[in-house]
């Protein structure tokens, strides 16, 4: 997952508009994003005791994996899987693939549970085209195992999905296969994934962005727009994802927040302090909600482990909230 370009300029967000309250007041869910980009991590089932260990509710990985669905069987803990963004064109172009990759990665495992299925991750280009059939029909073979009830179908984009971000109350989506998947989404209840991550707007306008305002350290009202009043840059982001579904017609979209998360070395604002800072303050917030949606989220934060095979910048190796011997990179607390 390059970085380094997935935020254009980005200026102080004003934010916008109208409150959506679509979902019930209840407590939030935070999970984390289980990568296994490295040579030196724990065994599948000292990651899940891991989990179990902190109160982390929800995990995200990005394709199937058999020992790991193995070690997570009879642990409530909810589990999103991904679709390969390279298998997108088989199961976009054959109903029966698609149902064959549910059989073999979901209805095989008894005892897991699947909570979501993210079809693709941060698909760009011309593979884009594949993210809505490819869905499709793994929502279709969802529904035909009688499982729409209990797990939910998506994909996970990145933000610079939108333009005229400033202010975000403007903002639309900028590629062209958004709508039709935003109509899809809403009409089977499904939500948006979005990967969210102030730590690379930040980095990219440091100028326009102070760091308390990324951190959700700010004191006071970093920005207001009428009757909304922000304190921090995630709190913008997620409601500028919030006003292009609006626009795009998914009113009934709720936004799933599918990795966030701050780097503790290897680039700028990267530090064991802020990386602490960040995290802990997220977990916090999600019980909040936004200005625009004040109700509770839910959010993955990248990574559970730091991955010594990551490739990209040396900040791509950095994001995990524990060393691979387990230790904790800083404490982070999970209830």
């Amino acid at each position: 997952m390059a970085r380094e370009n997935a935020f254009p300029l980005i200026a102080i967000p004003l934010l916008f508009g109208v409150i959506v309250s679509l979902f019930p007041s209840v407590a939030s869910i935070t999970g984390v994003c289980y990568g296994m980009i490295g040579d030196n991590l724990p065994s599948k089932s000292d990651v899940v005791h891991q989990y179990q260990s902190y109160g982390i509710l929800a995990m995200r990985i990005y394709k199937p994996d058999g020992d790991t669905f193995n070690a997570l069987k009879g642990t409530d803990i909810d589990v999103m899987v991904g679709v390969p963004n390279e298998e997108l064109t088989l199961y976009a172009n054959d109903a029966s693939a698609a149902a064959s990759w549910v059989q073999n990665n979901i209805l095989a495992y008894d005892g897991v549970s699947f909570k979501y299925i993210a079809v693709g991750n941060e698909v760009s280009g011309d593979d884009a085209n594949n993210i809505l059939p490819a869905m499709s029909k793994i929502w279709d073979a969802i529904c035909s195992a009688g499982r729409q009830d209990r797990i939910m179908v998506s994909t996970a984009v990145r933000f610079d999905v939108l333009n005229n971000t400033y202010p975000p109350s403007n903002s639309v989506f900028s590629a062209p296969f958004m709508g039709p998947i935003v109509q899809f989404l809403n009409n089977t209840g499904n939500p948006l994934f979005a990967n969210i991550y102030p730590y690379f707007a930040y980095v990219g306008n440091q100028g326009d962005i102070p760091l308390d305002y990324a951190l959700f350290t700010a004191t006071g009202t970093v920005v207001s727009d009428g009757q909304f009043q922000y304190q921090n840059l995630f709190s913008a982001m997620v409601d500028s994802m919030y006003s292009a579904l609006e626009k795009a017609g998914g009113n009934n979209v709720p936004v799933v927040v599918s990795e966030t998360g701050w780097p503790s070395y290897g680039g700028v604002g990267a530090t064991v302090q802020n990386a602490q800072t960040y995290n802990q303050n997220l977990i916090r917030f999600l019980n909040y909600g936004t200005p625009r949606v004040p109700a509770y989220m839910e959010g993955y934060i990248f990574a559970m482990f730091n991955e010594n095979q990551k490739p990209g910048d040396e900040v791509e190796r950095n994001f995990g909230l524990f060393n691979p011997n387990q230790s904790p990179v800083y404490p982070i607390y999970f209830n």
